[in-house]
């Protein structure tokens, strides 16, 4: 691909990101994604000859954001197990609060082709470290099975707090104890 060409790519994906931030996933037509990065109606099909394969250029963006606070949050690596996934936790929740239409486009895998487009390569790395973190503090479990739960009630968390139905239910000011209380559901209670 030349230059121009990529250049026109990064900024459909661009101009998807940005519909997605204002609007949210149920706006992410090609037709206007193409308006906003201001090329005609069928240039997108160029670069994306699927709607899910520029969805999932798109979504590939919030996991490599996601992949970056991940890793920022995590540090060196030097504290213990479930100092990170704390950290990750936080962090996982932290994304899905401030970029809920990114959030809910990462995990809409009936919307994507994630074997396309690097998306399975950018996604599967943060599910492989919530494994790696969970085996030596649940070795009687499925490392992945357990991630799998964990990840799933996060995203819960996330989807209900952003709605509004945690706040309420819980009169819960803020999350913190809710990341709390899913870790401890899966991993039993921080020991000291």
């Amino acid at each position: 691909m030349t230059e121009p060409e990529t250049g026109l790519r990064e900024r459909l994906v661009d101009a998807g990101v940005q519909l997605l931030a204002a609007e949210g996933v149920q706006a992410l037509t090609l037709r206007e994604i193409a308006r906003r990065a201001g090329v005609s109606h069928g240039a997108p099909r160029r670069y994306f000859p699927t709607h899910l394969e520029l969805l999932s250029a798109i979504a590939r963006r919030g996991f490599t954001e996601l992949a970056a606070r991940a890793s920022e949050a995590a540090g060196d690596g030097t504290s213990g197990p479930r100092e990170q996934l704390t950290a990750l936790g936080r962090a996982y929740l932290d994304f899905a609060l401030t970029h809920s239409g990114m959030h809910e486009l990462m995990f809409r895998h009936d919307l994507l082709e994630s074997g396309h487009l690097g998306l399975r390569e950018a996604s599967l790395p943060l599910f492989s470290r919530l494994s790696g973190l969970i085996g030596p503090l649940r070795p009687d479990a499925d490392a992945r099975v357990l991630a799998g739960s964990l990840l799933a009630n996060l995203y819960g968390i996330a989807q209900l707090w952003n709605w509004g139905s945690l706040r309420l239910a819980t009169g819960a000011g803020d999350i913190t104890a809710l990341l709390r209380t899913a870790l401890d559901a899966h991993l039993g209670p921080e020991a000291g």
